[in-house]
């Protein structure tokens, strides 16, 4: 199966933790980050897709828990 995620944060280090959290348990970049400003919260805001190949699993949408992987 193909999963894909999409990880958000606040512009710091957390969003960089996450992604490499992400990357360090075999999920891949996937496209170009964005960056947008969060007018409510007066802040900017990153965002990276990614994706990570699992083979001889089966996805189940509702039961497969993207975060697991």
């Amino acid at each position: 199966m193909r999963l894909y995620r999409f990880l958000t944060a606040v512009d710091d280090a957390t969003f960089c933790h996450k992604v490499t959290a992400a990357l360090n348990k075999g999920w891949h970049l996937y496209g170009s980050p964005t960056y947008a400003y969060d007018g409510q919260e007066k802040i900017m805001r990153c965002g990276q897709a990614v994706v990570k190949d699992v083979e001889g699993q089966d996805y189940v949408a509702g039961e497969t828990k993207l975060g697991d992987w």
